[in-house]
């Protein structure tokens, strides 16, 4: 079934009320690279990023304290 526009412009909307988008910049091939990993552990490169942006920062809570 295709998406109407109506219907894409409702995704689009919501998306923006309730995300922050960041674009970043990579070595060509590390895309692929990183893409490969998610795979590998069934899951979407958004939520991979995440994870590793939340541990990061959960560790690195823990090194300021110390």
């Amino acid at each position: 079934m295709a998406v109407t526009k109506a219907q894409q412009a409702s995704v689009n909307k919501y998306v923006k009320l309730n995300y922050d988008r960041i674009n970043i910049t990579m070595p060509k091939g590390k895309k692929e690279t990183i893409k490969a990993h998610a795979d590998s552990r069934d899951e979407s490169v958004n939520a991979f990023i995440n994870r590793a942006i939340d541990e990061t920062m959960e560790r690195d809570k823990g090194q300021i304290e110390d």
